[in-house]
This record gives structure tokens, C-alpha cells and sequence, in this order.
């Protein structure tokens, strides 16, 4: 497996593999729609990065790093196919979107996701990501508000790594 970047071509597969977790768990939002089907605009335009992981070929997963403010990163539009679940890609995603986060020299890493959402909350968890305080009427379906610890100059890998054997 390996994590690409962002190219114009990616932009289905990021649509398609957003639209079909979104649809298994909840609806696909207006917005949601918005930011799936123009990530130039939506992520890319403000200096904020996608990713994807790719095995034999397929595009398998995605990632997006979103700037809230100065300083603030928000890791959003994860998803990984349905046919490739479990074998690693979510978290290959997750430790590479927080390496980036320590490239683009971000103060703060955050989240937000859904408590029905087990398994991504575990692998943000094993990733070093910590819960905080949800403020109220961000997202609709957000229950759990995380972040992860930005430290300048530290190994985010290491950090990850030393977090996910705990």
C-alpha cells in the first residue's frame, strides 16, 4: 500500500469513497456534496491537502487535511473502501494526514466523528488522537470532538507509534 497525494484525476475517488460511508451511516449533506464534488474549492484552494491509499492499483482510501484558522488543521473526509477494511488502510491514512499536519507547521490536529463510529474512533485513538470538549453545532451528526497533541519538533510517527502499543 501507498499514500499519494491530490490530483485532479482523484477527484471521483474521493467523491466515491466519501459518498458510499456517508451513505452506509448517515446521508450525504448538501455540504458534504459540495465539498465532495469541488475539493479544489472546498480544501485545496485555502492550502489544505488530500490523500489516498492505493493497493494493486485501486484507489482505496482517503484523507483530508482542512484549515479551520490559523494554525488549525482539521483531519475530515476519511474513508476506506468497504472491500479493503481491516487491512490498515485507515490507520496508514491517519499517521501520514498527522506527519503532514507537523509539515504544514500546524499548531492543532482535530477531529470530529460519531461514537457509532467505532472503528475510526480506535484507530484515532491508537493514533495519539485525544477527546475535548464538542462544542455545539459544528456538524450535525458529530458526538465526539478529538485532537491530536502537536508537539514542534517531535516525531509524529514516533509519537503515533509509542501511542498505538499502549
Amino acid at each position: 500500500m501507498i499514500i499519494t497525494g491530490y490530483r485532479p484525476e482523484h477527484q471521483p475517488h474521493f467523491e466515491r469513497l466519501n459518498k458510499a460511508w456517508l451513505e452506509e451511516y448517515f446521508s450525504v449533506e448538501p455540504l458534504d456534496r459540495w465539498v465532495l464534488e469541488h475539493p479544489d474549492e472546498a480544501i485545496l484552494s485555502n492550502g489544505g491537502n488530500i490523500f489516498f491509499a492505493e493497493s494493486e492499483g485501486k484507489v482505496i482510501g482517503t484523507v483530508a487535511l482542512r484549515w479551520l484558522e490559523n494554525g488549525v488543521l482539521e483531519l475530515t473526509k476519511m474513508a476506506v473502501d468497504k472491500n479493503f477494511r481491516g487491512r490498515g488502510a485507515g490507520k496508514a491514512l491517519c499517521l501520514h494526514a498527522i506527519q503532514e499536519a507537523h509539515v504544514m507547521n500546524a499548531s492543532r490536529l482535530i477531529l470530529y466523528s460519531q461514537t457509532t463510529l467505532e472503528t475510526a474512533l480506535h484507530i484515532y485513538r491508537q493514533c495519539g488522537f485525544q477527546e475535548i470538549p464538542l462544542e455545539k453545532g459544528v456538524y450535525s451528526r458529530a458526538d465526539v470532538k478529538m485532537e491530536y497533541p502537536l508537539v514542534p519538533g517531535a516525531s509524529p510517527l514516533a509519537e503515533a507509534f509509542a501511542a498505538s502499543l499502549s
